[in-house]
């Protein structure tokens, strides 16, 4: 028997338990671990045991004691540590197969770090830390395209002292893997953008690319990897390019993140590649501006669950109940 996918509550005072319903109710199925408080009032749910199928009818719930009760659109610090202990108890049981894959709806680390002390940028990291991995890579995909950004949450100025030859690599090797492991692309087709406008100009608008980035590529290329570049980002998400690759590494957020959700803004997923176990997420934060309104919509959300369920699919049986 294939074990569930695992939703973790995210920020009970944001949109995640409102769209955790609602994709239960468009068909989706999956186990919630949360506080059943924090679910929108008129949510049917039962509650299951850890590794329990989720089934039909009431919405499967793993329920997990929070401290308060939620207040849409305003986070209570009280209810931070429960927030944490739920990603905790989610990466437990995917961990010990009792659940296929990880969804994790969306935190405010802000509020976990005044609640909770939370030490770390966002969930990307914090799984890293639980699973005992150093690096990992954040990709974010939707039908149409996939694209990395090989620096993530950082000030654009620091962009270039960042991004050296061997977080390129190490980014281009986990990215690579993940394909292979995790979407099944035995040969995945890598593009690479550059730095600067053009990619340098031949040097006339920085030399990033020619002093060192065409010669990682050409290196990784002769070791046998499909890879190009680096290739100007402003004509690389055009539909013809996005057909010649599985993948665009970016170097920075921005230059990912904007075609991406200009293709499809509501139905991106963010996934992190390189941890022992599949995660995925909607790519959206808590919006508190209309929590509890009945407004949110859980398009990334079903699209996350979706991709987790064939993420894990493709891993086989290391995913699979025992």
């Amino acid at each position: 028997m294939t074990a569930p996918v695992i939703l973790t509550s995210g920020d009970p005072s944001g949109i995640g338990p409102e769209i955790a319903a609602k994709a239960w109710s468009r068909g989706e199925r999956f186990v919630w671990i949360g506080d059943p408080r924090h679910l929108p009032a008129d949510t049917q749910w039962r509650p299951v045991a850890e590794g329990e199928a989720p089934g039909n009818g009431p919405m499967a719930v793993l329920p997990h004691d929070f401290a308060a009760p939620a207040r849409p659109g305003s986070p209570d610090p009280a209810n931070a540590a429960g927030v944490v202990a739920v990603i905790e108890r989610a990466v437990r049981l995917v961990q010990a197969g009792q659940a296929s894959a990880l969804c994790t709806a969306p935190i405010h680390k802000k509020a976990l770090k005044d609640g909770a002390g939370f030490a770390f940028p966002g969930h990307t990291e914090f799984l890293a830390h639980l699973a005992g991995v150093e690096h990992v890579v954040m990709m974010l995909a939707c039908p149409g395209l996939r694209v990395v950004p090989a620096t993530i949450h950082i000030p654009l100025a620091e962009v270039p002292r960042a991004l050296t030859p061997t977080v390129l690599e190490t980014t281009i090797r986990i990215t690579r893997a993940g394909l292979v492991r995790d979407f099944g692309i035995a040969e995945p087709r890598i593009a690479v953008a550059g730095l600067n406008p053009h990619a340098g100009e031949g040097g006339a608008m920085g030399r990033e690319e020619l002093d060192w980035m065409a010669p990682l590529v050409a290196r990784l290329r002769g070791e046998g990897l499909h890879i190009r570049g680096p290739l100007p980002a402003d004509t690389m998400f055009h539909a013809q390019a996005r057909a010649g690759y599985d993948v665009a590494i970016c170097a920075y957020h921005d230059q990912a993140l904007i075609p991406i959700k200009t293709i499809d803004f509501a139905g991106g997923v963010n996934v992190t590649l390189g941890l022992p176990f599949v995660r995925t997420s909607p790519d959206h934060g808590t919006a508190y501006d209309i929590a509890g309104q009945d407004r949110a919509d859980p398009s990334s959300l079903i699209a996350a669950l979706r991709l987790a369920r064939e993420m894990a699919a493709a891993r086989g049986p290391s995913a699979r109940m025992v």
